[in-house]
C-alpha cells in the first residue's frame, strides 16, 4: 500500500492531506479501537472464560458491542459534521482547496473509523480465546482494498492527483468493512448465551468502563500528541506532513510486528494469571520484554545505520524523488530512538491493564 502511495502521491501536497486525513479519525480509532479496548476488555472477558462462566461472558460481550457501537458511531457521526471546522482550525495555512480536499476525506474516513472499531471488539473477543491468526490477518483485507482500488483506478483507469486521492478514500472505507466481515464467522462460533444491549448492569460492564477511563487517558495523551505533530507540520513547508507520515511507517513497522504482537498475545496469559502471586507474574513479564529488546534493538540500529537504504528501496519511484529520501531518513533516525521504549511500554500496559 505505502509503495504504491508513495509513487502516486511522494512527498507532496496531496500525500500531505492523506497523513493529515487519517490522522484525524485515527485518534478516535486508538481510543476505542484495539489497544484501549482490548486492555479493557480482555481481563474480564478471559477471568470468565477461566472460571466456566460462559453465560457471564456471552452477556458481557454483547452489552460491550451495543455500547461500543453506539459510541463509536455518535464518535463518527460528530467528526464527519465537524470535519470542515476542525481542518480550517487545524491546518489555517493550508489554501482553500487543500483544505476542501481533507475535509472530504475526513468525512469519507471517519464511517471507517467507527466499523474498525468494531472489528476491535471482535479482535478482543477472538484473542481472549487465544486465536490470533484471524484477527490480525483480517488487517490484510483493508490494505487489500486500498490496493485493489489505487491499481485499478490508478494503472486501469489512468486517474491521479486529487480524484486518486478520493478514490483510496472510499477504498479504505470498503477495507473496513471487509476487515469487519472477515471476522465475523470466526466470533460467531465461539460466542454463547450472547445478547446485543446497552444494559450497563451487564457482571462486568462496571468493571471494564472503571478501566477504560485511566486506559483512555494513557492512551489519549499518545494519540493527542500524535495528532498536534501532524498540525505542526503543517505549518511548515508543503510536504512536511507527507514526510513525518512516510517516516512513522516505517518506524510503527517493528512496534507493530514485534512490540505489539507480543503485548497482544501476553495479555490474555496475563489476565488468566492476574490472581497468581505477583512474583509469577514478573517473570513472565521479564521474559516479554527480553523478547522484545532481542527484537528491536537490531530493528532500531538497522534504522540508524541503514534508513536511507529501505526508504529509497521502498518508496523511491514515481512521485517520490531523490531529494525526499534524505529528509524522511532524518526524521526516522530521530524516530528509531524511541523504538524500545514505545514497545516495551506496551508491555508493562498490558501487565498493568491485566491486573
Amino acid at each position: 500500500r505505502s509503495v504504491l502511495m508513495a509513487s502516486f502521491f511522494g512527498a507532496s501536497g496531496l500525500m500531505d492531506v492523506w497523513i493529515a486525513a487519517t490522522k484525524i479519525p485515527n485518534v478516535i480509532q486508538n481510543l476505542l479501537g484495539e489497544g484501549t479496548l482490548s486492555a479493557s476488555v480482555i481481563p474480564v472477558y478471559s477471568e470468565f472464560l477461566e472460571e466456566g462462566r460462559e453465560e457471564d461472558a456471552g452477556r458481557f460481550a454483547g452489552a460491550v458491542l451495543g455500547i461500543l457501537m453506539m459510541v463509536a458511531g455518535g464518535a463518527a457521526l460528530l467528526g464527519v459534521l465537524l470535519a470542515p471546522v476542525f481542518v480550517r482550525l487545524a491546518f489555517s495555512l493550508w489554501d482553500p482547496d487543500k483544505q476542501a480536499l481533507t475535509t472530504v476525506v475526513v468525512q469519507i474516513l471517519f464511517p471507517m473509523t467507527a466499523v474498525l472499531v468494531v472489528s476491535a471488539w471482535a479482535l478482543a473477543i477472538l484473542n481472549s480465546h487465544r486465536r490470533f491468526l484471524v484477527s490480525y490477518m483480517a488487517p490484510v483485507a483493508w490494505n487489500g482494498v486500498i490496493i485493489m482500488t489505487l491499481v485499478t483506478v490508478g494503472f486501469g483507469l489512468g486517474w491521479s492527483g486529487r480524484d486518486l486521492l478520493v478514490a483510496a478514500a472510499w477504498g479504505a472505507l470498503g477495507g473496513g468493512i471487509l476487515q469487519l466481515t472477515v471476522q465475523v464467522p470466526h466470533v460467531v462460533r465461539l460466542l454463547k448465551h450472547f445478547r446485543l444491549s446497552l444494559d450497563r448492569s451487564v457482571s462486568g460492564i462496571g468493571e471494564a468502563i472503571r478501566s477504560f477511563v485511566p486506559i483512555v487517558a494513557a492512551r489519549g495523551a499518545v494519540n493527542i500528541g500524535s495528532l498536534l505533530d501532524v498540525i505542526v507540520a503543517g505549518l511548515l513547508v508543503e510536504g512536511a506532513v507527507a514526510v513525518l507520515g512516510w517516516a512513522q511507517i516505517l518506524y510503527l513497522l517493528p512496534i507493530s510486528l514485534f512490540g505489539m504482537s507480543i503485548a497482544a498475545s501476553e495479555l490474555p496469559e496475563l489476565s488468566r494469571q492476574r490472581k497468581a502471586p505477583a512474583g509469577e507474574v514478573a517473570v513472565q513479564v521479564s521474559a516479554a520484554l527480553e523478547r522484545i529488546h532481542f527484537l528491536l534493538v537490531p530493528s532500531m540500529a538497522a534504522f540508524l545505520l541503514l534508513g536511507d537504504v529501505f526508504i529509497g528501496g521502498l518508496y523511491q519511484r514515481g512521485e517520490f524523488l531523490p531529494t525526499d529520501t534524505p529528509v524522511v531518513y532524518a526524521v526516522l533516525a530521530a524516530y528509531a530512538f524511541g523504538l524500545l521504549a514505545s514497545s516495551g511500554s506496551r508491555v508493562l500496559s498490558s501487565a498493568f491493564y491485566a491486573m
